[in-house]
């Protein structure tokens, strides 16, 4: 059992929850197309402290969205991760955010299947099954009419994430079917996961880690 703050800033969602003994006792979450993690990121833990009235010390650990999905918003939240862990010695639990993702879908006769938008016609997807099980690790792939076509032939595929609607246009098949109402990570579904990476000690070096980028950063090309 553990109290743990948990950061989820991977996508446009600016999410921190802290939990205890994995149930949410506070979160605090807003998503903005303009990434405004530097301003919300470090408030909302504050706030959160303070409506819990704890102090720092009382965290038991620090967990956060290691990725893969967007470059800044992965460093602001890993590098607040990471400041917390160093100053309160406390240890860091890294979640892969498409695990993050897949659970705020249940489903129990099928794969789901979280995906974020990487842009164009990529996507960042993983495949899980009805117990939560990784089937199929992160990757980054182009999505065409072919897509998944293996796996569509033989299970009902549950597609969640921001990469739906562009994704159904092109997958068409029966056992396809795009779950909206999922569509950003979120730091309440962390508090389940965290607690159970706490009881297996499943933590990361707080020197060496770094963000799971799964792509190189690409700058945006300035116009003349």
């Amino acid at each position: 059992m553990a109290t743990i703050l948990n950061l989820e800033t991977a996508t446009t969602n600016c999410s921190v929850s802290i939990s205890r003994n994995g149930e949410v006792a506070f979160l605090r979450e807003i998503a903005e197309q303009g990434y405004s993690h530097a301003e919300n990121l470090h408030r909302f833990i504050r706030e959160g402290m303070e409506e819990l009235a704890m102090d720092f010390s009382a965290l038991d650990a620090v967990s956060v969205s290691k990725g893969p999905g967007s470059y800044t918003g992965l460093r602001i939240g890993v590098s607040a991760a990471k400041g917390l862990c160093f100053s309160l010695d406390k240890p860091l639990i890294a979640i892969p955010t498409l695990e993050i993702l897949a659970c705020q879908f249940s489903q129990t006769d099928g794969i789901t299947v979280p995906m974020l938008d990487a842009r164009r016609m990529e996507v960042y997807a993983a495949m899980y099954g009805p117990e939560g099980e990784e089937l199929r690790e992160t990757r980054a792939e182009i999505i065409d009419a072919e897509s998944f076509a293996d796996s569509l032939s033989a299970h009902k595929l549950y597609f969640v994430g921001n990469a739906g609607d562009k994704c159904k246009e092109v997958i068409r098949h029966e056992n396809a079917h795009f779950i909206q109402e999922v569509n950003l990570p979120s730091a309440k579904e962390m508090a389940m996961l965290a607690e159970k990476f706490y009881n297996r000690r499943e933590f990361v070096d707080v020197a060496y880690f770094e963000p799971f980028y799964l792509k190189d950063f690409m700058a945006p090309k300035k116009r003349n």
